[in-house]
This record gives C-alpha cells, structure tokens and sequence, in this order.
C-alpha cells in the first residue's frame, strides 16, 4: 500500500464541504448562498488539479 498524500485528503473533504453546502443552499433557497458555495467548489477543485499537477512533474507521484 503507498503512503497516502494528506493534502489531497483536505482537498477532498473541502469539496464535499463545498458541495454538501450547494445543497443546503438549494434547501434554503438562497441563491447567494449557492454561488459561494459553487464557487468554493471551482476554487478547491482547481487547486487541487494544480497540486497534483506540481506534485506530479515534481516526481512526487
């Protein structure tokens, strides 16, 4: 079994975070509300491609 890379692990969790939070925010009918939360979602997503991205030409991976 490989090491598991922690990072990716919060990254992870913050996305569901972001998503569990368009949901609520769907629930509530706040349309502010959900576009905070769809635009953490790209922001946590983003950064993430772009870790596993650095990480990879690094040789991390």
């Amino acid at each position: 079994m490989k090491n598991i890379k922690w990072v990716f692990v919060i990254y992870s969790f913050a996305a569901i975070a972001a998503m569990c939070g368009i949901g609520i925010a769907v629930g509530m009918r706040s349309i502010p509300a959900a576009l905070i939360a769809i635009l953490a979602l790209i922001f946590v997503m983003g950064n993430g491609f772009k870790t596993k991205k650095k990480m990879r030409e690094q040789g991390l991976l």
